[in-house]
């Protein structure tokens, strides 16, 4: 189980380097106004230290393993594909909330979807030599 500091934000972990993750990020930060979520690369620090990624970790992934996916954590735990992008949606909260009715597909329909965009996101979006740098008025919300 993830173990989560009181009252702390909760994370997106994106994959730095693709093109689709970081317009998500882009967006996330454009839309939520009251500072509910913080962000990390996949390839960085926290994600290493907090998902077990690089390390033993107790995130239900094998250690040493990078995830090959959007991850949300707060918590509640961590959680992966369709399901981390609508319990993202919801952290941002008012009407984004409404983002949980997608919760009525049945969940393996919404991660084949999710798992046919992340096939092909490379080639649709592109794919960026390094990590997202933040702008001086995100970086607090930006984590190693």
């Amino acid at each position: 189980m993830l173990k989560w500091p009181e009252g702390e934000a909760p994370i997106v972990f994106f994959d730095g380097t693709c093109g689709l993750c970081n317009r998500l990020v882009d967006a996330l930060v454009r839309v939520d106004r009251r500072g509910a979520l913080r962000f990390a690369p996949l390839q960085g620090e926290t994600a290493g230290r907090m998902l077990g990624t690089g390390r033993a970790g107790g995130s239900g992934m094998e250690a040493g393993d990078t995830p090959d996916t959007l991850v949300f954590a707060d918590g509640r735990g961590a959680a992966l594909r369709s399901e981390a992008v609508l319990r993202a949606l919801a952290a941002l909260g008012g009407a984004w909330r409404a983002s949980g009715l997608l919760r009525l597909a049945p969940r393996p329909l919404r991660d084949a979807l999710y798992d046919a965009v992340a096939a092909r996101r490379y080639r649709w979006f592109g794919r960026r030599a390094s990590c997202r740098i933040p702008a001086l008025s995100e970086r607090e919300r930006f984590l190693p």
